[in-house]
């Protein structure tokens, strides 16, 4: 058993500040991979039943611009779920350079590494078993892992449970990678707050400490998960909000399998830092209404207005080179910002809590916007934190288009940014080559010195912006990837951050792909 954190905040800070990267020197991380040695990206539960789920998705009609737009909830069936786990957790493509061969899902991952394992608790579902099941994404099934004796009583309702495997990620970026496994999180509930609108559901969360997930998830059951990688818990998702948990399961079944029987590291501050920001996340149950999605004009975005979403949501891709050149229409621009402030996705609803990142955005070639620094506050009052923060010789003019003036856009700089943008992103072309670049930007030190917990959090609504974003961009033909290795402090330099109120989470970008033909695009299923 892992020893208590005596300071959990202490601990925190300092897992953070040990895991910056550096213009010098960059966070410790293993000296050389062997990719063919790389962790397995499906873990199997050996000894559990298994339900093959049906592979059609459900509401190919609605088009993206009603995705979220009020419906009728969807039955709870076997094939709505198997509907559902396509849009928020299956695979959606395979890729193939000669021999090797990789998948992609529905959500974007850290190195395509997806330490992420989903789970879900049915009650009451036609044609499945009530229980706690394991989804695997590679054949698209459910292993079922615990149960309850019959006459135990049960509401009927769905849940969704995640847990993170650190190892997927430590393989490949060592001290650093229990970031990404929270950005990834954040990735992971956007996913399934947008493929829950599209059949009528309102994902919730459920405020459980840490302890309760991994209880109800079984990822605390240490004699289960000797040998083998162990697994982190999350959190868990409602998709009934009036349906309570059924009680704790009386029947376990199945051993997880080893992903990688040599590791040649061991990162024990991920163990440490797991421990320390452990807590409850937030309810998500606004106390008051979500303000309506501005009302961007959609003239200019005809490739979205006839676009099936679960086209969209399928054929989502992170880009792994832009053009350098292409300039984007301000109407794309605009919508693209829009989805990320309060109303303006689903996203939003699951999340209803003050926001605490803020988009610091590098335009580079976007129509109507000088080049330069601009900063997007999603809130009032991250708007005079940020500028308190930040020092007097940033403008914060409202940004120079009157297109945009219902945005809150402000200009800080104007200026050429491409070299600065590549050079905060750890000297990254996709970075310059974007049409805009953004550094999410984290109220830290206060909501962290409250509860250590919010440092995941922290990093959730990060990776939920970068996912609101990238579906927006593919939705109007562009395209956007994360990009996770950044110079911290540089970036704090450049903004003029001088202390911890604001310390930067997570990269991204968005422009017009340049696909490698190398490669061959195969289907998710057979």
């Amino acid at each position: 058993m892992t020893d208590p954190i005596t300071d959990p905040i202490a601990t925190t800070l300092a897992y953070h500040a040990r895991t910056k990267h550096h213009l010098d020197h960059y966070a410790k991380g293993p000296g050389a991979l062997d990719w063919d040695a790389q962790p397995d990206a499906f873990r199997n539960w050996h000894g559990a039943g298994k339900t093959l789920l049906p592979r059609e998705i459900e509401g190919v009609d609605i088009a993206w611009p009603q995705l979220d737009h009020p419906r009728p909830p969807r039955d709870f069936t076997l094939a709505s779920l198997g509907s559902l786990l396509r849009l928020c957790a299956g695979i959606t493509a395979w890729k193939q350079y000669g021999p090797s061969r990789w998948s992609l899902r529905a959500h974007p991952s850290s190195g395509n590494l997806h330490p992420t394992e989903t789970w879900l608790i049915s009650a009451g579902v036609a044609g499945l078993s009530d229980g706690l099941h394991h989804y695997q994404p590679r054949d698209h099934s459910l292993e079922r892992r615990a149960w309850n004796d019959a006459s135990a009583p049960a509401t009927p309702g769905v849940w969704l449970g995640y847990s993170s495997i650190a190892w997927r990620e430590a393989w490949k970026y060592g001290e650093r990678a229990f970031r990404y496994c929270q950005l990834d999180m954040g990735h992971v509930l956007a996913a399934l707050a947008y493929a829950a609108a599209l059949h009528g559901w309102q994902a919730r969360l459920l405020p459980l400490t840490s302890a309760e997930t991994a209880a109800r998830l079984g990822v605390d059951r240490a004699a289960d998960f000797s040998g083998v990688e162990s697994e982190e818990a999350e959190v868990i998702v409602a998709l009934r909000p009036d349906a309570a948990l059924p009680p704790a399961w009386a029947h376990w079944a199945g051993k997880p399998g080893l992903l990688d029987p040599k590791p040649m590291y061991d990162w024990p501050v991920i163990d440490e830092v797991a421990l320390a920001t452990r807590g409850t996340p937030p309810a998500s149950e606004p106390a008051t209404p979500l303000p309506a999605p501005l009302a961007v004009a959609t003239a200019d975005l005809a490739t979205s207005a006839d676009l099936a979403a679960t086209r969209v949501i399928l054929q989502r891709r992170s880009a792994q080179a832009f053009d350098g050149k292409s300039r984007m229409p301000n109407a794309v621009f605009r919508r693209l910002l829009a989805a990320m402030l309060p109303g303006g996705s689903p996203v939003w609803r699951m999340w209803p809590h003050a926001p605490r990142v803020h988009p610091v955005l590098l335009v580079h070639r976007v129509e109507g916007i000088d080049s330069g620094l601009y900063a997007l506050p999603r809130s009032q009052a991250g708007a005079a934190s940020l500028k308190q923060a930040m020092p007097d010789l940033f403008n914060w003019n409202p940004s120079n288009s009157a297109a945009d003036s219902e945005l809150p856009l402000y200009q800080l700089l104007a200026a050429k940014a491409e070299r600065t943008a590549r050079t905060l992103s750890c000297h990254q072309d996709i970075a310059s080559h974007s049409a805009f670049a953004v550094m999410f930007i984290a109220e830290f030190a206060e909501p962290i010195q409250a509860d250590p917990a919010a440092w995941r959090h922290l990093h959730w609504e990060a990776g939920m912006l970068g996912h609101c974003l990238t579906l927006a961009a593919e939705a109007a033909g562009w395209r956007g990837t994360g990009i996770g290795c950044f110079f911290d402090d540089a970036v704090h330099e450049v903004l003029g951050l001088t202390d911890t109120r604001y310390q930067v989470v997570y990269h991204f970008a968005v422009g017009i792909p340049v696909d490698d033909p190398r490669l061959t695009t195969l289907p998710a299923y057979d």
